[in-house]
């Protein structure tokens, strides 16, 4: 593989929608549950927390994306490194006269 292609990045989306909403509903009840007076430090780390879940899956996702858009595009049948002649079998070692007999 030289190189990836790109993966499409609204399918992307669609896939996240799901863990976006269940993200955002955690962060509405981290802010909801921290007392009065107290909103930023009594949910901003948990809020930190969720949104570093969410985009470390949301990279995860696209790479994988990625990756699979490029995978499912090769063909194996098309040639390349190490093509095998099509056949299967003993396949006598060349120069043996300088390998070990063991």
């Amino acid at each position: 593989m030289d190189r990836l292609l790109a993966m499409d990045a609204a399918a992307l989306a669609g896939r996240m929608q799901a863990e976006f909403q269940r993200i955002m509903k955690e962060v509405g009840e981290a802010v909801n549950a921290a007392p009065t007076g107290n909103v930023i430090s009594g949910s901003e780390m948990q809020v930190r927390d969720l949104m570093d879940e969410f985009r470390r899956k949301a990279f995860e996702m696209a790479v994988q994306m990625r990756i699979d858009s490029t995978e499912s595009s090769f063909s194996p049948s098309s040639g390349g490194v190490g093509q095998a002649s099509g056949q299967q079998g003993f396949v006598p070692a060349k120069h043996t006269e300088r390998q070990r007999t063991d």
